[in-house]
C-alpha cells in the first residue's frame, strides 16, 4: 500500500501526533526568533550610524550634556545605549565629591557593566535557536523508537507478521524523525549566522567602548573641569560673562 504524507498524517497515533506538534512549534520559534534578531541587528546598525554622525561632532566640541540627550532621545542603538550611559555616568561623577577613584575609572567600570547588559540584549532569544538544534533530532528520535514499539505490538497482538504489517507502522515514526531532522538543521544554521552577526556588532561596539575610554583619558583633569563648567553654565552665567567682556575688554 503506497502512503503519502496525508495518509502518514491520519494514520498517526496521539503519541506521535503530539511529537510532530512539538516539533512544528519548535521551527515557528525558531522562525520567530530569527527574524526578530535579523530586525534588532539591521535596525541598530541603520540608527547607530546615524547616531555615530551626530555624536563625533559632540565629542569634538566638548558638548558632553547634548551627546547624553541625543543618546537618550535615540532608541534602538545599542551604541547609543553605551555612548550615552557612559558620558552621563562620567558626568555625574564629575560633580560629585572627589573620592580615591576618579570619575574616569568609574565610567571605565560602569562601562564594562553596560557592555554586559548590551552584550545579554544582542544575543536575546539565541538560546532558543541553540536549543532547537540540539533537542529537535532527539524529539524525533523519540517520536521514531515509540512509533515502532507500537508497530511491533500490534503485530504481537495480530498474531502476524511480514513487512506489510509493519510497513505502516514504520514510515509513520520515521517521518517523525526526518521533521525532526528538518527542524534542527535551519535552526543551527540560523544560530550560525546569527552568532556571526552578534560578534560582528559585539566587536564594533567594544572598539566603540575603547575609543570612548581614550577620549575621556585624553581629557584630564583640567579639559574635564573646563568642558562640564562649560556644560552647566546656564542663561545667567553667560549673562555675567558677557557683561564681564562688556565691561572689561581684552
Amino acid at each position: 500500500m503506497n502512503f503519502n504524507l496525508r495518509d502518514i498524517y491520519n494514520h498517526m497515533g496521539v503519541f506521535a501526533l503530539g511529537i510532530a506538534w512539538t516539533l512544528i512549534l519548535f521551527a515557528v520559534a525558531s522562525l520567530a526568533v530569527f527574524f526578530e534578531r535579523l530586525f534588532v541587528f539591521f535596525r541598530s546598525r541603520s540608527i547607530s550610524k546615524r547616531f555615530a554622525s551626530r555624536a563625533g561632532p559632540l565629542l569634538t566640541q566638548h558638548q558632553h550634556e547634548a551627546l547624553v540627550q541625543e543618546a537618550e532621545a535615540t532608541q534602538g542603538s545599542h551604541l547609543a545605549m553605551l555612548l550615552g550611559g557612559g558620558m552621563k555616568h562620567f558626568l555625574n561623577k564629575s560633580r560629585a565629591p572627589a573620592g580615591k577613584l576618579g570619575p574616569v575609572e568609574l565610567t571605565r567600570r560602569e562601562l564594562v557593566r553596560i557592555n554586559e547588559r548590551v552584550s545579554a540584549d544582542v544575543r536575546r532569544g539565541m538560546s532558543v535557536l541553540a536549543t532547537v538544534g540540539s533537542v529537535a533530532p532527539f524529539v524525533g528520535l523519540l517520536g521514531t523508537v515509540v512509533g515502532i514499539i507500537e508497530a511491533f505490538s500490534g503485530i504481537a497482538k495480530e498474531g502476524s507478521g511480514g513487512l506489510g504489517a509493519v510497513s505502516a507502522g514504520i514510515a509513520e515514526a520515521l517521518v517523525v524523525t526526518a521533521l525532526g531532522l528538518l527542524v534542527a538543521i535551519p535552526a543551527v544554521l540560523m544560530f550560525n549566522f546569527l552568532s556571526t552577526r552578534a560578534d560582528a556588532l559585539q566587536l564594533s561596539l567594544d572598539t566603540a567602548r575603547s575609543e570612548f575610554m581614550d577620549y575621556l583619558e585624553d581629557l584630564g583633569p583640567q579639559k574635564t573641569a573646563a568642558t562640564h563648567g562649560a556644560a552647566v553654565a546656564t542663561g545667567p552665567e553667560l549673562a555675567a560673562r558677557k557683561e564681564s567682556r562688556d565691561v572689561h575688554p581684552a
